[in-house]
């Protein structure tokens, strides 16, 4: 029997992914818990094949790719995330962090199962619609904002001037502008405001 825990805060979803998951004659659910807190807590006493987690808590609360983080240098179960959130920045830090997979809560049953038994054999398991946001990510790196233009569009975000993203980076006004010239292009905007809402939207930016 595959030994699966279900982290999520939404008991709905908690309910539902235990429910498929109990149908299965080969899975079987041992805990269940709403906070990413509770899910280390019980790794820390208990051993399970795979954990299903959620990305975001609510306010506050440990975050699922930090608990994912946790658990890979502890050493524990591999983690299956099954969110609703899809945009690059989640996805890139969930995979990071050490998640073996990472579907999307709409996935067929049947794709979420099959992902379930990878994980607990160790493989790795992305949905359709998360390979095809990383293929399109690394077919066109060219159209990725560069970490240094991160940092300005970050800094124009928390409403900062030119010259003081300037001071705080410890660069040149003009190597600002040619920062936000390169972020438009990228972004296909024209303005400040329409990079940041672009960048949010797209999930280069936390909203």
């Amino acid at each position: 029997m595959i030994d699966v825990v279900v982290a999520d805060d939404h008991p709905v979803v908690r309910a539902g992914l235990s429910a498929l998951i109990r149908a299965q004659d080969d899975m079987q659910v041992v805990a269940e818990m709403g906070t990413a807190e509770e899910l280390l807590r019980w790794c820390g006493m208990h051993t399970a094949d795979v954990v299903l987690l959620d990305l975001r808590f609510g306010p506050g609360r440990l975050g699922g790719s930090d608990a994912a983080r946790t658990l890979a240098r502890a050493g524990g179960p591999p983690v299956l995330v099954i969110t609703t959130y899809g945009s690059d920045a989640d996805i890139l830090a969930a995979i990071e962090a050490g998640a073996t997979g990472y579907l999307l809560k709409d996935a067929p049953t049947e794709e979420l199962v099959r992902a379930v038994r990878a994980a607990a054999l160790g493989q790795t398991t992305l949905g359709p619609a998360i390979q095809a946001r990383l293929l399109g990510r690394v077919r066109a790196p060219e159209l990725a904002p560069t970490e240094r233009e991160l940092d300005v569009l970050r800094l124009v975000a928390a409403g900062r001037t030119n010259d003081e993203i300037a001071r705080a980076l410890f660069v040149s006004r003009a190597t600002v502008k040619t920062h936000l010239a390169h972020l438009y292009d990228k972004l296909d905007v024209e303005s400040r405001t329409a990079a940041v809402a672009v960048a949010r939207e797209r999930g280069i930016l936390p909203s």
